[in-house]
C-alpha cells in the first residue's frame, strides 16, 4: 500500500504540479485546489490513486479531490513538497486577490457559502458532540440544561461555555472565512460583526429597541450566531477594499485601507447591512417554518430525498445556515430530524458495501466501504461514502432513495424537532425530540437501504464483472508470484543452454501470427510471445506435461508450467470473462499435476461469438524474457499435438551475463 508522502506526491503530480497550484485548503474530507490551469489536471489519473476516493471539480479553475477523514495527512505531507510554500500554494498570493472572473455566479455563489462555512466545520463538529453531552445529561435527568445558568453547577456552566463559543462568535468566524473567499482582509471581516458582540455595543439597549447614533435611527439586533449579516458584510467589505485601492496610495494601503474600511463597514453593517441579513435569513426560515406547519410530513419526505442530490454539488449549505438561523430564533430546528434520515441510508448503503466486500475478499472497497462507515455513525459525515461509492456505482443511488424516502415517512410521522445544531450521528440523537422515533427513522432508513444492496448489489452487471475480474486477476497474479517464489527455490527441470524445443496446439484450429489477434494487449506481445488460435475444436488439452499455476472460475484462461520451465497461457476468446463463466467447463484444478493430452477446459465456440466476442484463443509464453528467442509458426490447420511455438534457450554465455547483471 502506498505511503501518506507517495499518495500525496501523486496527487500533486496529477493536477499539474506545484506551479499549478494557485490555492490549497482542506476541510473534512476533500483537498480543495484552485488550479492556474485546470485543463493540466488528470481526473482520471487522479482517481486511480488508492487513497483517493473521488474528484469534484469546482468552478471555473476548482478541484476538489476526495480523501475522507485522513485528509488532513495528505494536506500537510502536500504542502513539504518543493514549490508548495507555506501556504498551499505555488505562486505568492496577494491579500486583495478579489473574485476571479472564470466562475458563473450562481456558481460561485453556492461555492462562496461552501467555502465560508468549510474552515470552521471542524468547530461546529466539536461543538455539537459538547452539546450532546449536555442533552444526555439533561436526558438522564442530571441536570436540567434549559435551567437558568446562574442555578447550574459550575462544571456545567463551563460546558455551556465550550460550544457557545462557536455558535455566539459564529458571525466573527464567518466573517472572517468570506472575506478571505472573497479575497478581502480576512481580520477586517471578522472586526466587523464582532463589533456588534461587543460589550460597548450591547450596552446601547435591548435588542428590538431604537437608539439615535448622530440622530440617525438604529434599531437595535442580537447579532450572536447569526449567519447572513457577515455574509453580507464580507461581500460590502470587497467592494470597499476594492474602491479604496483604486483612491488611496499603494504605500498607505496597509494603514488607511484597513481604517477606513472599518469606519465605513461597520456603521453600514449596523445600520443596513445587518438588519437586511437577519431579514433574509428570518425570510428563508419563516417561510420553510409555514411550509413545515402547513404539512411537516410533506417536508419530512422531501428533505430526505433531495439531499443527496445537493450535497455533491455543495447545495445543502444554505440549509445548513437555516438550521442555524432557526436554532438561534426558534429555539429549534425542524431540518435536522428528516435530514439525519439521509445520512443513514448512506450509512446503510456503505453498510451493504462492507458485507459484500467481505464475501468477495475486495480488500480496496472493504477499507473505503469500512472508512465511510465510521466515520458516517460516529461523525455524522457523508462524503467519503458519497463520493467513494455513492457517485461511482449507478445502481447505488436505486438502493439509496427507497432509504430516504422510509425514513422521511417515519420522520415526518413523529414531526421530529432539534434543540441544537448536532452533527446527525449515532453519538447525537439525544438532541432530537422525540429521539426515539429519530432512532426509529434512521434505523428503518439504514437498514432498507442495507437489505436492498446485500440482495441487489450496487453495482450494475458490467460493473460487477469488471470488478470480479479484477479481483481474480489480482488474486492469480499472487498465486502465481507465490508459485514463481516456490519453484525459484526448488530445482525444476530445465531446457539446456541454446536448446530449441517445441510447443504443440492444445486445441484444434486455425494458426495466427500473434499480431492478428484482435486485442492490443496480447497482439502488442505485452503478455509474451506465441499464437493465437481460431478453434474448429471445443477441449484445451494439455500441450505437454505439466502443473496447472492458474485456471479462471469463469473458465476463459488456464495458465500452466510445463516440465521444461515454458510457462503458458492459454486465453479462450478475447473479453470473454464478461460471460462470467457461461459456455465454459472447467476440467482441472489449480495446481493439478497433468500429463501430455490431459482435458483442461470446455468450452461453446458458438455461445462465444453469439454473446458477442471473438473465440480467437492467444497461446503465449509468459516467461518470453527468459528465453532468446519465443517464435509462433502460424498454420492453416493444427491439431493438438502440432507444433506451434519454437523457443530458444538462452547460450550459456548470456545465462552468466544475465547472473552477472542480476
Amino acid at each position: 500500500m502506498a505511503s501518506t508522502t507517495d499518495s500525496s506526491r501523486r496527487i500533486l503530480e496529477e493536477v499539474g504540479g506545484a506551479d499549478n497550484v494557485v490555492d490549497l485548503t482542506y476541510c473534512a474530507t476533500r483537498l480543495r485546489f484552485r488550479l492556474a490551469d485546470r485543463d493540466r489536471a488528470d481526473q482520471k489519473a487522479l482517481e486511480a490513486v488508492p487513497s483517493v476516493l473521488g474528484v469534484v471539480p469546482q468552478g471555473g479553475d476548482g478541484l476538489q479531490v476526495v480523501m475522507g477523514g485522513g485528509v488532513a495527512e495528505f494536506y500537510n505531507a502536500i504542502v513539504k513538497e518543493p514549490g508548495m510554500g507555506e501556504e498551499g500554494a505555488a505562486p505568492a498570493k496577494k491579500e486583495y486577490g478579489g473574485v476571479r472572473g472564470k466562475y458563473g455566479w450562481v456558481n460561485y455563489a453556492f461555492e462562496f457559502l461552501s467555502d465560508s462555512f468549510r474552515p470552521i466545520l471542524w468547530a461546529l463538529l466539536g461543538a455539537s458532540l459538547i452539546i450532546t453531552l449536555v442533552v444526555i445529561a439533561d436526558t438522564l435527568g442530571w441536570q436540567d440544561s434549559r435551567a437558568p445558568l446562574d442555578e447550574q453547577p459550575t462544571g456545567y456552566v463551563l460546558l455551556h461555555a465550550m460550544y457557545q463559543s462557536v455558535f455566539y462568535f459564529l458571525p466573527v468566524m464567518i466573517g472572517a472565512t468570506a472575506a478571505r473567499k472573497l479575497g478581502a482582509n480576512e481580520w477586517v471581516g471578522a472586526a466587523i460583526p464582532a463589533a456588534m458582540l461587543t460589550p460597548e455595543f450591547l450596552s446601547l439597549g435591548e435588542q428590538g429597541d431604537t437608539v439615535h447614533i448622530f440622530g440617525i435611527p438604529l434599531v437595535l439586533n442580537d447579532y450572536s450566531a447569526q449567519v447572513f449579516p457577515p455574509l453580507i458584510a464580507a461581500i460590502g467589505l470587497f467592494w470597499v477594499e476594492k474602491g479604496l485601492k483604486k483612491i488611496i496610495p499603494s504605500a498607505v494601503q496597509m494603514v488607511f485601507v484597513p481604517f477606513f474600511s472599518m469606519l465605513i463597514m461597520i456603521p453600514a453593517t449596523a445600520f443596513l447591512l445587518g438588519p437586511f441579513g437577519i431579514g433574509i435569513g428570518n425570510g428563508i426560515s419563516d417561510f420553510l417554518l409555514w411550509l413545515n406547519d402547513v404539512s411537516p410530513f410533506i417536508l419530512a419526505i422531501v428533505i430526505p430525498l433531495i439531499y443527496p442530490f445537493m450535497v455533491p454539488l455543495g447545495l445543502h449549505w444554505p440549509l445548513n445556515a437555516i438550521m442555524i438561523q432557526n436554532i438561534a430564533v426558534l429555539g429549534y430546528d425542524f431540518i435536522q430530524g428528516p435530514m439525519g434520515t439521509w445520512n443513514f441510508a448512506c450509512f446503510g448503503v456503505v453498510a451493504g458495501v462492507l458485507v459484500i466486500s467481505v464475501r468477495e475478499k475486495n480488500s480496496g472497497m472493504r477499507q473505503l466501504s469500512l472508512g465511510g462507515l465510521m466515520a458516517g455513525l460516529f461523525g455524522g459525515i457523508s462524503e467519503p461514502s458519497l463520493y467513494g461509492v455513492l457517485l461511482r456505482f449507478k445502481k447505488s443511488y436505486v438502493r439509496l432513495l427507497p432509504g430516504c424516502l422510509v425514513g422521511g415517512i417515519i420522520a415526518g410521522f413523529f414531526n421530529i424537532k432539534a434543540s441544537a445544531f448536532v452533527y446527525t450521528s449515532l453519538l447525537t440523537f439525544p438532541a432530537m425530540d422525540p429521539w426515539g422515533g429519530y432512532l426509529l427513522a434512521i434505523a428503518a432508513a439504514f437498514f432498507t437501504s442495507m437489505v436492498l444492496v446485500v440482495l441487489f448489489d450496487y453495482r450494475g452487471k458490467d460493473e460487477r464483472a469488471e470488478i470480479l475480474a479484477q479481483l481474480e486477476a489480482e488474486r492469480q497474479k499472487a498465486s502465481a508470484e507465490e508459485d514463481a517464489r516456490v519453484a525459484a527455490a526448488a530445482p525444476k527441470a530445465a531446457l539446456q543452454p541454446g536448446a530449441v524445443t517445441v510447443v504443440t496446439s492444445p486445441v484444434e484450429g486455425k494458426v495466427l501470427p500473434l499480431s492478428e489477434v484482435p486485442d492490443p494487449a496480447f497482439a502488442g506481445g505485452a503478455l509474451g510471445n506465441g499464437v493465437g488460435i481460431d478453434p474448429s475444436g471445443d477441449t484445451i488439452l494439455a500441450p505437454a506435461d505439466a502443473t496447472v499455476l492458474t485456471i479462471q472460475k469463469t473458465g476463459h484462461a488456464v495458465g500452466l508450467r510445463l516440465d521444461n520451465g515454458i510457462e503458458l497461457l492459454i486465453h479462450i476468446g478475447i473479453d470473454t470473462v464478461k460471460m462470467e463463466g457461461d459456455g465454459f467447463e472447467n476440467l482441472v484444478e489449480k495446481k493439478q499435476k497433468v500429463a501430455a493430452g490431459t482435458p483442461l477446459v470446455r468450452f461453446d465456440r458458438e455461445k462465444i461469438e453469439a454473446a458477442g466476442y471473438s473465440p480467437v484463443t492467444p497461446v503465449v509464453v509468459v516467461n518470453t524474457k527468459k528465453f532468446a528467442e519465443v517464435e509462433g509458426m502460424p498454420a492453416p490447420v493444427a491439431a493438438p499435438g502440432d507444433d506451434i511455438i519454437t523457443v530458444t534457450a538462452k547460450a550459456a554465455a548470456d545465462e552468466h551475463a544475465g547472473a552477472d547483471a542480476e
